[in-house]
C-alpha cells in the first residue's frame, strides 16, 4: 500500500507553533546544560571555578575520567548498579510475565482482587514502606546485595505485571488452541509461543525497569552499608561530599558523565523500540 504524501497545511502548523517553540526551548536548554557538563568534565578545577569551562585553555583533561573511574571508585559504583539493574530486570520478568499472562487469559476466583492489589501496590510510594522494610531486614538479619536486589524486584513487579496485562489480552486464543492440539502444555505454550509474541512489551518494560533501578537513590541510601555495595546514585553523593577535601571538580563532572552515559545510550539506541512498545498495547488482536 503506497503512502499518501501529506500536504503542508500552514494553518495547522501555525496552531502548533507554540508547541514547537516550547520543545525547541527545552531541547536548547538541555543541549546547553549537557555541553557545559561535558566541557567541565574535560576541564581543570581552576577553569571550572573561573568560568572558563568551554575555553579549554589548558587542553582536554582526559585524566579526569581516569581519576573518577579509579580513585573515586566510580568503577565499583558502576559495576554495582549494573549488577542490580540486570539481575532485578531478569527477576521482575520471571515473576511478572507469567503472572500477567495468567491474569489476562483466565478468570478465576480472586483474579480481580489480585489485579486491584497490584494497582494499589503500584501506587504506594516507596518512602511509606522503607522504615517497616528496614525494621524487618534488621530483625531477620537480611543484608547485602541480595536484600537490595529483592527489594528492587518486588517494587517493580506490580508495575510490570499491570503493564503487560493488555499485551497478553490482545493475543488471539488460536495460538493456545493450536498448541494444545499439538500436545503442548499451558506452561510450555507460554514460554515458547506466547512470551515471544509480546517482545515489544518485554523490551519496553525492561528498559523502564533498568532505568528505574539504575537511577534509584533513596532505597540504596538506606540499605547500602559499605562502598563495596554502593550504586551510582549514592556513589555520586559520596563523591560530592568528598569535594570539600579533594576539590577535584573535573573528576566530579567526569563521574556524572560516566553515570549518565548508559541511560543516554539506552534511550538513543532503543528509542524506536520504546515508542513501539508503548503504542502496541493499545492495538487489540
Amino acid at each position: 500500500m503506497e503512502k499518501t504524501k501529506r500536504r503542508f497545511n500552514w494553518k495547522r502548523e501555525l496552531r502548533m507553533l507554540p508547541g514547537y517553540v516550547v520543545v525547541l526551548l527545552y531541547v536548547a536548554v538541555m543541549v546547553i546544560m549537557l555541553s557545559w557538563i561535558v566541557g567541565a568534565s574535560l576541564s581543570s578545577t581552576k577553569e571550572i571555578l573561573t568560568g572558563k569551562v568551554l575555553n579549554f585553555e589548558s587542553g582536554f583533561h582526559w585524566e579526569n575520567y581516569i581519576t573518577a573511574w579509579t580513585t573515586q571508585n566510580v568503577s565499583v559504583f558502576f559495576g554495582n548498579s549494573l549488577l542490580y539493574s540486570v539481575v532485578s530486570c531478569a527477576g521482575v520478568l520471571l515473576i511478572a510475565a507469567p503472572s500477567a499472562y495468567v491474569l489476562s487469559r483466565w478468570h478465576f476466583t480472586g483474579s480481580r482482587l489480585i489485579r486491584v492489589a497490584l494497582v494499589i501496590a503500584m501506587s504506594v510510594p516507596a518512602i511509606m514502606i522503607i522504615m517497616p522494610l528496614y525494621t524487618l531486614a534488621v530483625r531477620w538479619g537480611i543484608r547485602g546485595r541480595i536484600l537490595l536486589i529483592a527489594l528492587y524486584i518486588f517494587m517493580r513487579v506490580p508495575y510490570t505485571a499491570i503493564y503487560m496485562l493488555d499485551f497478553f489480552a490482545s493475543l488471539s486464543h488460536d495460538y493456545e488452541e493450536a498448541a494444545a492440539i499439538d500436545g503442548c502444555s499451558a506452561g510450555k505454550a507460554f514460554w515458547i509461543i506466547m512470551l515471544p509474541l509480546v517482545q515489544p512489551a518485554i523490551i519496553t518494560v525492561t528498559i523502564f525497569n533498568f532505568l528505574s533501578v539504575w537511577n534509584e537513590f533513596f532505597m540504596a541510601l538506606i540499605f547500602t552499608s559499605s562502598k563495596e555495595m554502593t550504586p551510582v546514585g549514592v556513589g555520586l553523593l559520596q563523591i560530592v561530599n568528598s569535594m570539600k577535601y579533594s576539590g577535584n571538580y573535573g573528576g566530579l563532572f567526569a563521574a556524572v558523565i560516566i553515570v549518565f552515559l548508559p541511560t543516554f545510550l539506552l534511550y538513543l539506541v532503543m528509542s524506536r523500540r520504546i515508542i513501539s512498545g508503548v503504542t502496541a498495547g493499545g492495538v487489540k488482536g
